[in-house]
């Protein structure tokens, strides 16, 4: 009978003992602090191709999720405005180099046989007054005539002479041509109508539109026939070969991680496929979005870090927007 109850108690002191570990265990893992995943997102870098002049979209060469190489044309835009500025520029380089030519050649033969047969006119019509002035010139010193009608044929004598040296200037000035200065001026016009030709002439280039890198055309904005202004993105080219992924932690998470940390990286999407990746960039982000208390009360609010990570290795279907987790 004393070894049955001595039994009884052994066992009632072992289940106790059983039931006060099971609690403390289950106690010890309700209680223990869950590992903090770091959850961030894959990106990469992206091209906004936009048209430098407002038109119609022509033609559209590639779709979304198309490939592109760099230098491919993509889009053409049409403007008939650079059009008719093309037009108007080479009219104005046409005037101009007609007025060049005319300032290097100077005037024409029958210009300065005219100018001659002017000057020549001047010069009888000279002679003439110079000898009616003389015959008056005689009659007044011998106090035949007035004063007066000296002093008219004095004055008509004077304006033959002017006369005539006028008409020789504008025949020296046919035979010369026009002065260097005007020629000058003439050959700057001409190279002011070309610059403005290679202007439109690179509006003209700007029409068609390429791509700047190796990639995938992630988004077409307008649709075939929609007019775009000035500045507006056509398309965006995602290059595939320069991907990172970006990650928010809290800087009571960061845990000593420092730019040149090597991590590893799962990614979800790719059944969990993991890639070595190096932190090359921390920053603190912007205040207003990124305080956060670490404790309901009695504690200090923490700021949030934009870390960026290079992956070692390009890994086979990654594409940005995916989920990256750092495996511990």
């Amino acid at each position: 009978m004393e070894k049955k109850k001595n039994y009884n108690l052994i066992i009632g002191i072992s289940a106790l003992v059983a039931i006060v570990l099971v609690i403390s265990v289950v106690g010890y893992l309700v209680s223990k602090p869950r590992t903090h995943v770091i959850q961030g997102e894959t990106e990469a870098t992206e091209y906004r191709i936009s048209c430098m002049v407002p038109g119609h979209v022509t033609e559209l060469y590639f779709r979304e999720g198309q490939s592109v190489a760099k230098g491919d044309t993509v889009a053409f835009i049409d403007s008939p405005q650079v059009r008719a500025k093309l037009a108007q520029a080479q009219a104005a380089r046409s005037a101009a180099q007609a007025q060049s030519t005319k300032a290097r050649n100077g005037a024409q033969e029958e210009q300065i046989a005219g100018a001659y047969q002017l000057w020549q006119q001047a010069l009888v019509q000279e002679d003439v007054m110079r000898k009616s002035f003389e015959r008056v010139k005689t009659l007044y010193e011998q106090k035949v005539i007035a004063a007066q009608k000296y002093d008219e044929t004095k004055a008509k004598y004077d304006a033959a002479v002017a006369q005539a040296k006028a008409a020789k200037s504008q025949y020296d000035m046919a035979v010369k041509g026009a002065r260097e200065e005007d020629k000058a001026a003439a050959q700057a016009l001409v190279r002011q109508a070309e610059g403005a030709i290679q202007e439109v002439d690179s509006y003209l280039k700007e029409l068609y539109l390429v791509s700047p890198a190796d990639g995938i055309i992630s988004n077409v904005y307008p649709k075939q026939g929609e007019l775009v202004g000035q500045g507006s993105p056509v398309m965006t080219v995602t290059d595939l070969s320069d991907i990172w992924f970006t990650f928010n932690i809290r800087e009571d998470q960061l845990h000593s991680m420092n730019v040149g940390d090597e991590l590893t990286v799962s990614i979800p999407a790719l059944d969990g496929a993991t890639v070595r990746a190096t932190v090359n960039y921390m920053a603190v982000r912007e205040s207003y979005a990124t305080w956060k208390a670490t404790k309901e009360s009695d504690s200090f609010d923490a700021r949030t870090f934009e870390v960026r990570a290079v992956p070692a290795e390009s890994l086979e279907g990654l594409r940005p927007g995916m989920t990256a987790l750092v495996v511990k």
